[in-house]
């Protein structure tokens, strides 16, 4: 039978109180999540982007049904989770779908969700210690995923060779990529502070700004205009307003684009393309396997790009297994195809200073004349050409202040 109750939660009872938001898939959820809402999910082996989107939610505490870390991989979800204060209540089994109705006042206690006294679930609270243990425990599991990964990444090069090696299918672009630096952007890890990073740049360069999926948003919302959209299925499923605290572009990012480009399948099609015809936004299509940020970067790098800086992008052996998705054997491909032109936002202020300014050179040049009218007062010569102009500095010091009133 399942629970159902909107009377809120007797503040004077202990633990965690917040109204609960039900759903098996974390990516649905997060569009409607509340700052202290209590997430009730079913993720196996949370990984660390969509534990990302529930800690920008604001929830108080996350209830997944299954184990947010199995053993598998080391996953990086849960910690993300238990770094930034959000209650881990782990593998309390499905029957907390049929227990808990969404909107319903919880709270979690010592292991157990609840309602009033009414428990709901029982589970383990995972802390910062719990979590690092199950995750050195993960890292046995690396090898037969490693073994899987190799696996994937022979099977994309035989299917996408052509696109991969020399650029085949590839569309046209508006915008004048040729020697040029190009920016990456996807809704990822830390693309706030990569997109903070880069400001600078962006204003001394005027690199191509290319947005995937809700990064697209992510560069409107840091006051860039992207010049090249690139979606996928994962990208148009939702409109509107519900896209907004999601994964997928909103309404107003493919319209304030300057072009879009549309990953599509290896057929050419893709899930929520009518979604464009609707907004009257003239695409170009590249149909490939793997994930749109590759395709993006492929894209860039086929159109001439001189340098590709990424932001929010996986790029570190763990991120890549992360998410458990064969994709991500594009995504091995796709680096060692871009390589030598690629660099991480979190680089470029390590390796680049700026533009000299006139002001800089003028400072220079100053700094060198007071040295060297130093250097010079310093020997006889140089003290007694000081003593014959001091006369005529004294005239001309009085010269000013009688000029003063």
């Amino acid at each position: 039978m399942r629970f159902s109750t909107r009377q809120p939660v007797d503040p004077g009872l202990p633990g965690l109180s917040g109204t609960a938001r039900v759903d098996r898939r974390t990516s649905a959820l997060v569009r409607r999540l509340k700052p202290g809402d209590v997430a009730v999910i079913d993720h196996l082996d949370l990984d660390r982007a969509n534990a990302e989107a529930l800690v920008d939610a604001g929830v108080a505490a996350v209830v997944n049904a299954s184990p947010s870390i199995s053993g598998r991989y080391p996953n990086l979800g849960p910690e993300l989770l238990v770094r930034n204060g959000v209650v881990l209540l782990d593998n309390v089994g499905p029957d907390v779908f049929t227990a808990v109705n969404d909107g319903a006042s919880v709270r979690l206690h010592q292991g157990q969700l609840l309602a009033g006294d009414t428990v709901l679930a029982s589970g383990t609270r995972l802390g910062a210690d719990e979590v690092k243990d199950l995750m050195e425990e993960a890292r046995s599991g690396l090898t037969t995923q490693l073994q899987s990964f190799t696996h994937n990444t022979t099977e994309f090069l035989r299917r996408e060779q052509d696109l991969l090696l020399h650029g085949q299918g590839a569309p046209r672009l508006r915008a004048r990529t040729q020697g040029r630096p190009v920016i990456v952007v996807v809704k990822g890890y830390d693309y706030r502070a990569d997109l903070r990073r880069l400001r600078r740049f962006i204003r001394e360069q005027r690199p191509v700004l290319i947005g995937v999926d809700s990064g697209v948003d992510a560069l409107i919302a840091a006051g860039h205009r992207p010049d090249v959209a690139v979606v996928g299925e994962q990208g148009l499923a939702q409109s509107g307003t519900a896209a907004e605290h999601g994964q997928d572009v909103t309404d107003k990012g493919l319209r304030h684009a300057r072009e879009v480009v549309l990953h599509a399948d290896r057929s050419g099609r893709a899930i929520g393309s009518d979604r464009l015809e609707r907004l009257g936004v003239r695409t170009q299509t590249l149909a490939a396997s793997g994930t749109t940020e590759d395709v993006a970067m492929l894209l860039a790098d086929v159109s001439g790009a001189s340098l590709i800086v990424t932001v929010g992008t996986h790029a570190t052996l763990d991120e890549f297994l992360d998410r458990q998705r064969s994709g991500l054997a594009s995504t091995f491909l796709t680096r060692l195809r871009v390589g030598p032109k690629l660099v991480d936002a979190k680089s470029v202020p390590q390796l680049y200073s700026g533009r000299v300014r006139l002001w800089h050179l003028a400072l220079v040049v100053l700094a060198g004349l007071v040295a060297l009218a130093v250097a010079i007062a310093a020997t006889p010569v140089g003290a007694q050409w000081w003593n014959d102009l001091r006369p005529h500095l004294t005239d001309v010091t009085d010269w000013i202040q009688g000029l003063l009133p």
